[in-house]
């Protein structure tokens, strides 16, 4: 088992806290394997096991409390008076009106609560309302490549596993299976695919077309790190199909797309200007080898763009939100704003070897006036800092946390 010690370490800090943990994220991305070995660590430290309470609603003892009260009055049965009880709820959208029941079990004192989710909607409407400075969100992505290395100890060249991460799949139990199966590998990403769509999507939404999904999906899963807009996709869409597809039905199918995790989108942001742009921006997918059973691009293809994936996800990893930045005509692939106010600026370059495009891409880091850091990242195996502006390869920065 791989250790996420990344979000391990949130979860220390926030122990005890007054405040309900909300662990969101892709379905099979390690939700329910991070809860386990939080609790582990609550044995560990003396935490006694009646004062841990653990429910999984996908499994099938649980799918019996389909009520809110019912299952608080189970929970409640189960807890120790006068000692601090741990509940953690898994895959708790499934429970009918869960609002409610998170809400009543945050306001007991002796209640330290742990929820997780596999779409947005466990953070919309009526629970973000109730809760709203109650709850801190942990979002969770599938192995970082500093994690997936910890999976592969025997490989000691991490160039040749770098390319191997941008071209399979990072999920836990996909790592895994390609190193027992690897044949079997496109059909358990194929598995989580259907389920996303079919159930957090298709299901949930009461599609009935689903071909515009569809083409969709293989669009963006294709323009990876490509700035696009609603009314682009239409057009492109329509222009090779007969059948038309309107602005608002791709801005709506889009939105479900990031409520499943299974895309994430990155807005632009007009340096000079100081404003989120409302037109244009880039998505990305949570797992590259979803890419590899929808797309066209297979091995080995369009590794700039793969290599701006990585990064981005490792950008959210790190902390802050994550922009596309825009400054007079040029473009800064990514703007990270810290908690902090500070902020970092990244031009992602699979090779800056030859000359002119060295100078292309650092020419849009020349007029920025602050004096944030500025970072280059490439698969070049020379680090150097010129103008101000640090050159790093991509494969060290990850591993440097």
């Amino acid at each position: 088992m791989i250790t996420r010690e990344l979000y391990l370490k949130k979860l220390r800090l926030l122990r005890d806290q007054d405040l309900i943990k909300v662990i969101t994220g892709v379905r099979r991305c390690g939700k329910s394997t991070l809860l386990e070995a939080f609790r582990n660590e609550l044995l560990e430290s003396g935490v006694n096991s009646e004062n841990i309470i653990f429910m999984n609603f996908e499994e099938r003892e649980n799918l019996s409390f389909c009520e809110w009260t019912a299952l608080y009055d189970e929970i409640l049965a189960k807890t120790k008076r006068n000692k601090k009880n741990y509940v953690f709820l898994d895959e708790v959208q499934l429970v009918t009106n869960f609002e409610k029941l998170v809400d009543s079990l945050f306001v007991r004192k002796d209640v330290d609560l742990y929820i997780t989710g596999s779409n947005a909607y466990l953070l919309s409407g009526e629970l973000a309302t109730l809760l709203t400075g109650r709850y801190i969100a942990i979002n969770l992505h599938p192995f970082s490549f500093l994690e997936y290395t910890l999976a592969f100890p025997e490989e000691k060249n991490t160039d040749r596993l770098f390319r191997q991460y941008l071209n399979s799949s990072a999920f836990p139990e996909a790592v895994n299976i390609s190193k027992t199966a690897p044949g079997l590998v496109n059909d358990y990403l194929k598995s989580i695919y259907d389920t996303v769509i079919g159930k957090d999507i298709i299901t949930r939404h009461k599609l009935r077309n689903f071909n515009n999904l569809q083409r969709i999906i293989e669009f963006l899963f294709d323009a990876v790190g490509s700035l696009v807009s609603p009314t682009n996709i239409a057009e492109q869409l329509n222009m090779y199909s007969g059948k038309k597809i309107s602005h608002n039905t791709v801005i709506k199918l889009i939105g479900y797309l990031t409520e499943s995790y299974i895309l994430y989108n990155a807005p632009r942001y007009d340096i000079k200007g100081k404003e989120l742009l409302s037109t244009n921006e880039k998505y990305y997918v949570v797992d590259l080898g979803l890419k590899n059973i929808t797309s066209t691009n297979k091995f080995d293809a369009d590794l700039g763009h793969k290599l701006e994936n990585v990064v981005y996800f490792e950008l959210l990893r790190r902390g802050g939100m994550v922009f596309v930045g825009k400054n007079k005509d040029k473009e800064v692939d990514f703007i990270l704003q810290k908690a902090n106010n500070e902020r970092e600026y990244f031009q992602v370059a699979y090779s800056v070897n030859d000359e002119k495009t060295f100078e292309r891409e650092i020419s849009s880091f020349r007029s920025i006036k602050d004096n944030y850091p500025k970072f280059l990242l490439t698969l070049d195996y020379d680090n150097a800092v010129i103008d101000g502006i640090q050159k790093k390869n991509v494969i060290d920065w990850l591993l440097d946390t």
